[in-house]
């Protein structure tokens, strides 16, 4: 359901029935495809780093948590969802760039695709780009010139990712720096997805000038980025702790959102993706450190030498 106040919220997201998932064989999945064998697999390495996290703060009175009023989600009530995961046919992530980058834009663009790898653990794609001149003008609004142009959302889900999406894709995402817009009575949103359809669009509209501040702005994008993967995947938004999954009203809060996954949310993708938790920290820890992320950079530390314990 959609709700037609018009809002500044990060982004919402399209419900749709989650497609099913067979065994795709990682690290030790075969032996937890029960969600009793998994809890007893995966609690251990939950339980190494849950104290090196902060419970979710307090919301303030514009913040997510204080208008929208979610349960949210333990790693043992998604093992019962049967959430979108890949498969032996469903094996990659694709993304689709809409419209015209700069240079320092396309390399964090790059940046996106080696992050998002790490971070789910399957190959990221590059598909070829497309321009603006592909989205018919039932589907903008406002100038171009004027620099208010907006790009309707679902137009992009429906019309361009959801009928050419490939046989392999787990989840196909679409990046633009054109605003978005996600129909009548809505203002803006910086992302949609679709769990149903496997497929997601954000902007880069509003995160920042690439040029002036480069670092902010890339760690917005990846944070929205792996963000919105991560619903496609069937995550829902993160109210225990301090975690990437958190839901956004405003940049100032989604800027307090750590890049990284809390226990709950990280144990999901280590069951759904088949991934090692302790070489992928490592590794996220030597991405964060190549590109200054702190301060979780930090935090990747601590929990690549917690899981090495």
């Amino acid at each position: 359901m959609m709700d037609k106040t018009p809002t500044n919220r990060r982004h919402f997201i399209q419900l749709g029935l989650l497609s099913g998932g067979a065994s795709f064989l990682g690290w030790k999945l075969h032996a937890a495809q029960k969600s009793d064998d998994a809890l007893a697999l995966y609690q251990p390495q939950m339980e190494k780093i849950r104290p090196l996290f902060m419970k979710k703060r307090e919301p303030g009175f514009s913040d997510w948590l204080a208008q929208h009023k979610e349960p949210g989600q333990t790693f043992e009530q998604y093992l019962k969802i049967n959430p979108n995961r890949p498969t032996a046919e469903r094996t990659r992530i694709y993304l689709q760039a809409i419209g015209i980058f700069t240079k320092n834009q396309t390399e964090v663009i790059y940046s996106v695709q080696s992050f998002m790898e790490i971070v789910f653990g399957l190959e990221v794609k590059m598909l070829p780009a497309q321009g603006i001149d592909q989205i018919p003008a039932s589907a903008q609004r406002g100038d171009a010139l004027k620099g208010n142009r907006q790009l309707l959302s679902t137009h992009i889900l429906d019309e361009i990712l959801k009928p050419k999406r490939p046989k392999d894709a787990v989840a196909v995402l679409a990046i633009t720096n054109e605003d978005l817009w996600p129909g009548e009575g809505w203002n803006f949103v910086f992302g949609q997805a679709s769990l149903g359809e496997r497929v997601g669009v954000w902007s880069t509209a509003r995160l920042g000038d690439p040029e002036k501040e480069s670092k902010m702005f890339q760690r917005r994008v990846l944070q929205v980025a792996v963000h919105e993967t991560g619903h496609i995947f069937g995550i829902k938004h993160c109210t225990a702790y301090e975690c990437c999954m958190n839901g956004s009203n405003h940049q100032a809060e989604s800027d307090q959102t750590p890049l990284v996954f809390c226990p709950e949310c990280d144990a999901k993708l280590w069951w759904a993706c088949g991934l090692n938790p302790s070489k992928r920290a490592s590794a996220l820890n030597a991405f964060a450190k190549e590109h200054a992320l702190d301060p979780d950079t930090a935090q990747w530390e601590r929990i690549a030498k917690a899981l090495a314990s």
